[in-house]
């Protein structure tokens, strides 16, 4: 931010000297147009220089604001090996382009004047463009070793976007994750799935509102938090209704994967061909891994959905149903696990108290174990 503060700043100034100067310049055809006493020479011409001034501080960083900072985050973003290279490119580029120039100026007008200048820009930007995306290749055949170049040095462009839809923003776990360092790429937010997370914000409904206003502020924590930039983007596809249909779509033209928690985007996604990273794989994918045998602490919290039953949970969320739990209700005891199921909803996990004094590995399972309650399917 300070960054883009500075380059704002020297355009203001930059605008304000030339278009000053110019002013300046043009006192002495403007002030034949100016009354008296206005007409003088000296205040004609600071007139015009503090009015165009103005105006050049206003316009330029409007003007050049944007484009010279993506410019500046490239520039930053290269590795020194990619500097020189570029370099070496555009001054192979121009020499060429000088070669060519007198063969090229010796031609009618009106090509003789324009050719060159063509030139010299079409062959400086061939060179710089071959040298960036080919440079390590061309050192290895000149044996030229250049350091590995390591993830944060590549450029941004090189690094693979992400998607963002409105439930993942609005779960909130994605700031985690990107602080972690698992999101390697440029984060993007469509302007729509913004405006959609406006819209649950301002809804009547307390439970949405709050929902929504939760997702602006991890939108806000993502942007001051990320390591990696995050980005609001206008493109909104035209020839798409729904908000996940334009994230398909946009998605596709891209070639980026989409970060969501909608099982539904998933599905549609996935079919068409689409990457999709779910944060709720993810969830399940880290849960504690047990298997049957092995003791767990767990503490009783609620009463099981069968006779007997009673449930806990791991620090991770899975559930863990203890069969003869319910006499241990608000207790936390040792278990011995029994099953371990693999549901959509997520994994699950059967047991049995471990007898007093000892441990039972491998524990039968009770006939309740075996049917496997509608509710945890």
């Amino acid at each position: 931010m300070k960054t883009e503060s500075s380059i704002l700043f020297g355009l203001r100034i930059c605008g304000a000297v030339v278009c000053g100067l110019i002013g300046w310049s043009l006192g002495d055809v403007i002030s034949v147009y100016f009354p008296p006493p206005l007409d003088n020479y000296v205040i004609a011409h600071v007139i015009t220089m503090m009015a165009l001034g103005l105006v050049g501080a206003l316009l330029f960083p409007v003007a050049f604001g944007k484009p010279l900072t993506q410019l500046y985050h490239r520039i930053v973003s290269l590795s020194a090996s990619q500097i020189i290279a570029g370099f070496i490119g555009l001054g192979a580029g121009l020499l060429l382009a000088a070669l060519l120039a007198f063969p090229l100026a010796r031609l009618p007008e009106p090509f003789g004047p324009v050719l060159p200048f063509l030139a010299a820009v079409g062959f400086g930007t061939l060179g710089l463009g071959i040298m960036s995306l080919r440079y390590r290749e061309l050192f290895q055949i000149l044996n030229i070793k250049l350091p590995a170049s390591k993830p944060e040095e590549l450029p941004i462009l090189m690094r693979e976007p992400l998607l963002l839809d409105t439930s993942v923003i609005i779960d909130g776990r994605i700031a985690d994750v990107s602080n972690a360092g698992f999101l390697r790429g440029e984060v993007i937010v469509p302007r729509f799935v913004l405006n959609e997370l406006q819209f649950v914000a301002d809804s009547a409904d307390a439970m949405r509102r709050a929902r929504g206003r939760r997702g602006l502020e991890v939108l806000k924590r993502l942007q001051k938090e990320s390591p990696w930039p995050v980005r609001i983007v206008d493109d909104d596809p035209l020839e798409a209704q729904r908000v996940d249909e334009k994230l398909i779509v946009l998605a596709k033209q891209w070639n980026c994967p989409i970060v969501t928690n909608d099982y539904n985007l998933n599905k549609v996604a996935s079919l068409q061909g689409v990457t999709v990273l779910n944060i709720n794989e993810l969830a399940n994918a880290v849960k504690t891994v047990v298997l049957p045998g092995e003791s767990l602490h767990i503490q009783i919290i609620q009463p099981g959905r069968e006779v007997g039953q009673g449930v806990g949970y791991l620090e991770d969320g899975t559930m863990v149903v203890v069969e003869e739990g319910q006499a241990y209700l608000d207790r936390s005891i040792e278990v011995s696990v029994t099953k371990v199921l693999q549901t959509a909803a997520g994994r699950m996990i059967f047991a049995r108290p471990l007898p007093t004094g000892r441990e039972t590995v491998g524990a039968r399972l009770s006939a309740s174990e075996s049917r496997i309650p509608s509710d945890y399917r």
